[in-house]
């Protein structure tokens, strides 16, 4: 199945969900150190270790060292584009939060779906894939919100879920993977993580709590 189209425009393809993740997360950091009334430093500083995180993580975890936007800098360019579009218009958008909470899922969908490629070609098993896809999508929003001083989301929002999303979206790409060329099964597991995220936040699933007596 993955003769079917050739290599070039494979890795063209890959490289494009890669470099959207990329903005999408620059832009959601970014937007974060605006509404906390960061300086332009600050912001950019935020949009582009958001961006860059999770593909760190990812690169790292699958053995591809130094990470891919330091051998790429057309990654660190990206980045940088999307946190300067955020600084330049983020006083315009008028629901920051809506609006951090989209590219915020976006990133979060591309990065858990190209971690889980990058383990697949690694050899991982699939533990090791959804782990690794999980931790790739949710890297970046965790060094974003421990920057900002802001409690991860990822550990309490039980009617949002966001890394139980990540690593689903990595599983369907493990399950896709053999059927479809490494594009499919990378934008399969996207949108999944996407429709996951958005049936979690209409409140239509969540995560059972634990509650200790008199808590």
């Amino acid at each position: 199945m993955h003769e079917l189209i050739p290599p070039v425009t494979l890795a063209l393809g890959l490289r494009l969900l890669d470099l959207l993740g990329i903005l999408a997360f620059s832009m959601s950091g970014a937007l974060l150190g605006v509404r906390k009334r960061f300086d332009l430093f600050g912001v950019v500083v935020l949009g582009c270790v958001t961006a860059v995180g999770g593909g760190a993580i990812r690169d790292t975890l699958t053995g591809q060292t130094p990470p891919l936007f330091l051998r790429d800098e057309t990654y660190l360019w990206v980045a940088l584009a999307g946190a300067g579009l955020a600084f330049a218009f983020g006083e315009r958008l008028a629901r920051f939060e809506r609006t951090l909470n989209i590219f915020d899922t976006v990133g979060l969908a591309l990065f858990a779906a190209s971690g889980a490629i990058g383990a697949i070609n690694f050899g991982l098993g699939p533990l090791g894939v959804i782990f690794v896809g999980m931790l790739s999508g949710v890297g970046g929003g965790i060094i974003r919100d421990l920057i900002a001083n802001e409690v991860p989301e990822v550990m309490y929002r039980r009617d949002q879920l966001y890394a139980t999303a990540a690593a689903l979206g990595a599983l369907a790409v493990l399950l896709l993977y053999p059927h479809v060329t490494p594009f499919q099964a990378q934008l399969a597991g996207a949108l999944v993580v996407i429709g996951v995220r958005w049936v979690s936040r209409r409140g239509w699933v969540q995560l059972p709590v634990r509650r200790l007596p008199g808590g």
